[in-house]
């Protein structure tokens, strides 16, 4: 659990990185003594501009510090997300943004997708070389069913058929998230 200190330093980094992107500018290098920051953990970055997504890459594992992998998933969400690249984010945009961190714990894999807690659980479905996420916050902000969630996440995320998760070879992973976040101009 992150305190209020830790959300607010990796929010601000996450800030900063997001600006150096879009305005060309060098990245942070942000260092840390802090023993939260610095130990290897997954995380997203997600950045919304009145509510609408501009862009949220992130990834399940990490073998770098916390505090370094938010730099690499905010470079990425404003940068590379294959979705907006044909509409980056401008700079006059920046202080319209919203930055979301998702602090992720370890995936564990589920013999009983329909276990999933709505809101509390995300999902990470793989089966071949296709795979998808959810964040836990896409159950509560669209308000789909547990076989909602698990069905657009195998169609429309990881490209399988809306009943992939059923089938006995798809593996289908749960974890939480820690989410936190902040208008751009309140950082």
């Amino acid at each position: 659990m992150l305190n209020e200190v830790q959300q607010n330093e990796l929010l601000r980094i996450a800030r900063d990185t997001v600006r150096a992107v879009v305005t060309g500018q060098p990245l942070p290098k942000p260092q840390s003594d802090d023993p939260v920051l610095t130990a290897p953990c997954g995380c997203f970055v997600t950045l919304k501009n009145r509510r609408r997504l501009r862009g949220c890459i992130g990834q399940f594992t990490s073998d770098k510090p916390l505090i370094e992998l938010t730099v690499d998933m905010a470079k990425a969400s404003a940068s590379s997300d294959p979705r907006f690249l044909g509409d980056p984010i401008t700079p006059g945009e920046l202080d319209k943004l919203d930055v979301e961190i998702s602090v992720l714990s370890p995936l564990e894999k589920t013999d009983d997708p329909l276990s999933l807690r709505l809101g509390t659980d995300g999902i990470y479905i793989r089966s071949g070389c296709s795979s998808g996420c959810f964040l836990p916050q896409v159950a509560t902000e669209t308000g789909w069913s547990q076989e909602e969630f698990l069905s657009y996440c195998c169609s429309h995320k990881a490209g399988l058929s809306p009943d992939a998760w059923k089938d006995p070879k798809t593996q289908v992973f749960l974890f939480t998230a820690e989410v936190f976040g902040a208008a751009f101009r309140d950082l």
